[in-house]
């Protein structure tokens, strides 16, 4: 058994993918510098030095293999954190190549492939949430601030629909389970990654709030409470549509 240690960003993995076939790894498993612990004393390890024509190489490969969609659905599956992530992406890429005609994706009498498609349904539905219930506090400096805990690494995935949607404000989303986030000033657009001074300060935001914000949000709070309907109140419905892991960041809710 040969154990490939790669530096845990999507990059790695696929240059482990290619030196799994580069060098004929009969049996092999990937595993990332970060959870990597010595669980068997005869494995060979191997540790693999990300390489971006590597990468790209596999990329290219599994666009003409499944094309870019189903690449998409790999890099979700990455993006979950699922313990077996690497497992599962290895065994896709093998099953292609093994198939070249064939989306392999599709077949969910394959045990794995079925798994695939199970954790790309959960991250998009986390997706979906979090472009429906992220919630936005207007700073001192006019940046539109939001905090969020995604149960996935989502923010590459929702980066496209975030900088589109709010091309002409200043905005910052922050992951505080993750402790990075995105933002867009207008003429620029990027991930940030604040020291620990800094993510002190975005997770107690109350002392940063602009004074416009604090009006508006006592004003959604009232308009909230006088629109509700005690005797149409609905709990069980209401935590379906909208879970209680959300509600301690939305203003309402405060």
């Amino acid at each position: 058994m040969t154990t490939l240690i790669y530096d845990g960003s999507f990059e790695g993995l696929m240059t482990a993918i290619f030196e799994i076939f580069e060098y004929q790894f009969r049996y092999a498993e990937i595993c990332s510098q970060e959870n990597y612990k010595v669980e068997n004393i005869f494995a060979t390890v191997h540790e693999v030095q990300t390489q971006v024509e590597k990468s790209e190489r596999v990329l290219k490969k599994l666009e003409q293999n499944l094309g870019k969609s189903a690449v998409s659905q790999l890099l979700m599956v990455f993006l979950s954190e699922d313990p077996q992530l690497e497992n599962l992406i290895v065994s896709a890429v093998k099953y292609s190549v093994s198939r070249p005609n064939q989306n392999v994706l599709n077949d969910f009498a394959h045990s794995e492939m079925m798994q695939i498609a199970k954790v790309c349904k959960s991250v998009s539905r986390e997706i979906h949430r979090m472009n429906a219930f992220v919630r936005f506090e207007k700073l001192q400096d006019d940046f539109y601030f939001a905090k969020v805990e995604p149960d996935f690494n989502v923010l590459p995935l929702i980066f496209k629909h975030f900088k589109a949607r709010y091309q002409d404000q200043k905005w910052m989303i922050f992951d505080l389970k993750r402790h990075y986030g995105i933002f867009s000033d207008r003429e620029n657009a990027d991930f940030f990654y604040p020291n620990e001074w800094d993510q002190n300060k975005f997770i107690k935001t109350q002392n940063l709030l602009h004074e416009d914000e604090l009006k508006y949000q006592k004003l959604w709070q009232r308009y909230f409470f006088k629109t509700n309907i005690p005797e149409r109140k609905n709990i069980k419905l209401h935590v379906k549509s909208l879970p209680k892991r959300y509600w301690k960041y939305l203003t309402e809710k405060y």
